[in-house]
């Protein structure tokens, strides 16, 4: 009998050992990350959504961890871009806009009037600045990319900056021959007519997959997607038309709002087809893993890189609870969803309200592949492994440049965050709101004189950081008329409201038809 005994507690000694040592980190860990354009905070059904449906992005939430107070590098593409690949922030690294954007005099073509002019800005990943992918080349990973850079023409394309494979990436921010190929892009062959971008990316990075099995690979899924053109199928479009009608379709889509009119909810079926399709392709890139026996050993990323496009382009979706949108100052332009999945920490769903940002993905990366960072990579981010893994993790402010004018209606701003407090600067007039987010996460009470020492500590800290980086700042322009402004913000403002709120009804009416160069396109025969 005591010899059963001994027997059975060595059995199960055995298998205690051999499921913690099955938890142990790989010695070389494969990354997929997955980085979506212009997705908002409230996008996703994991992220509270009741109108979009996202059950294989929501797979990834439920095994890994999800940060509710995770951040983009930036209000808008390029910078937020250049802030995952360098894990910096926007005014250490310079690209501060998106790549292509007037600055200085050149502002005063877009007809905008403002008091400032932009602050002018790098074109292009600095080539001294050691990116992710270089350092994972560097430790013997295989580098792949494909979907929207943004980050330079060319000589600055994924290839220039580490990565090995490129499919698709060059100098444009939106897909230039839409959602449906022909693509029009040199980076990306056609195969057939009217395939789908989105799906292409996925297949393209689980081809890639397929062939990596005996080397450890770092995989960046830049989706074009949803940036605009918001593009859908017939079959998708009907869907969420039907299902906004069940939900109930309110009278008033739009209101007006700083300096452009924002939509009011999550009732647009085109956008809603879009997101869809981008979370078919999730799934099928996760399906991939799992088929080939990846998934155990490798890490997931799911992120954004700003706010949804609450006003401004296709005015798409609603960022509710969180203010604002794409390219604005408020948390609906930079809280975005940030989700990490690591398959033997066995998250499975844990929620971190730790305020983590953008610059923070390669050091953290790099230290679950324990890789250590390169010597001459100049980092702003921080490891937020300890958080990973339920440890101690010491506050740290984040810092935001945007000296520029959004598309969508942001001004120039310069933005620390600090604990619960979120100081912004504006550089117009250089006054300063102050914003407890636990309190207030929309954004309505500034604190600003109320808290005033808080307020000056704070301002006084990002504005040292600023002189500490050299960063650039926008400059008055001689030529501001005060009258032409707001003159040309009310026409605007009145110009959408009418435009956008047509269309709005247009897409959720049963008899609506959209331009035949899209959903018309998946019917057309090779």
């Amino acid at each position: 009998m005591k010899q059963k005994i001994n027997c059975i507690a060595f059995l199960l000694a055995f298998f205690v050992a051999l499921g913690s040592k099955s938890q142990e980190r790989p010695i070389k860990p494969n990354i997929l990350f997955i980085l979506v354009d212009d997705l908002g905070y409230s996008d996703l059904s994991c992220m509270g959504s009741t109108y979009y449906e996202t059950p294989n992005v929501d797979r990834i939430a439920e095994s890994g961890m999800v940060f509710t107070n995770g951040y983009a590098g930036c209000q808008v593409c390029s910078p937020s871009r250049a802030t995952i690949l360098t894990g910096q922030f926007t005014a250490n690294h310079g690209v501060t806009e998106y790549i292509g954007a007037p600055s200085g005099e050149q502002w005063r073509e877009k007809g905008r009037y403002t008091k400032l002019l932009p602050a002018e800005y790098n074109q292009h990943l600095a080539a001294e600045d050691i990116t992710m992918p270089e350092a994972f080349k560097a430790a013997g990973y295989t580098t792949f990319f494909a979907g929207k850079w943004h980050l330079g023409d060319e000589g600055n394309y994924p290839e220039d900056h580490g990565f090995d494979i490129n499919k698709g990436g060059f100098s444009k921010g939106s897909p230039p021959g839409g959602f449906f190929a022909p693509f029009n892009n040199p980076k990306l062959e056609n195969h057939k007519k009217g395939e789908n971008l989105t799906m292409r990316l996925a297949q393209e990075t689980a081809d890639f997959i397929k062939t990596s099995k005996n080397k450890p690979f770092f995989a960046y899924l830049s989706f074009y997607a949803v940036h605009a053109p918001i593009q859908t199928t017939k079959e998708k479009w009907m869907k969420y038309r039907d299902k906004a009608e069940k939900m109930g379709i309110e009278k008033d889509g739009f209101a007006k709002g700083d300096m452009l009119p924002y939509r009011l909810r999550q009732d647009n079926p085109v956008y809603a087809g879009l997101i869809e399709t981008m979370d078919d392709a999730v799934g099928y890139v996760l399906n991939t893993l799992k088929e080939t026996g990846l998934d155990k050993n490798t890490i997931v990323v799911f992120t954004s890189d700003n706010g949804g496009v609450v006003s401004g382009d296709n005015y798409s979706t609603s960022c509710l609870p969180l203010k604002g949108g794409k390219g604005h100052q408020w948390e609906g332009g930079i809280r975005i969803p940030y989700i990490i999945d690591i398959p033997w920490m066995n998250c499975n769903g844990k929620k971190s309200s730790i305020p983590v940002a953008g610059s923070d993905f390669y050091p953290t990366l790099l230290e679950l592949a324990g890789i250590p960072l390169p010597k001459k990579a100049n980092v702003d981010g921080k490891s937020i492994v300890p958080v990973l893994k339920g440890k101690k993790f010491k506050k740290r402010p984040l810092f935001w440049h945007y000296p520029h004018y959004g598309n969508q209606g942001g001004r120039p701003v310069s933005i620390i965050r600090e604990g619960n407090w979120k100081l912004i600067h504006y550089w117009e007039d250089n006054h300063n709101e102050l914003y407890n987010l636990v309190n207030d996460l929309h954004e309505d009470h500034n604190l600003a004189q109320l808290h005033f020492k808080r307020t000056e500590k704070m301002a006084a800290k990002l504005l040292n950081w600023l002189r500490k980086v050299d960063a650039k700042y926008p400059q008055k322009d001689p030529t501001y008329d005060s009258i032409k402004e707001q003159q040309a913000i009310a026409n605007k403002q009145e110009q959408v409201l009418k435009g956008q709120g047509k269309l709005r009804v247009e897409m959720l009416d049963k008899n609506w038809q959209p331009n035949d160069n899209w959903w018309g396109s998946i019917i057309t025969k090779d």
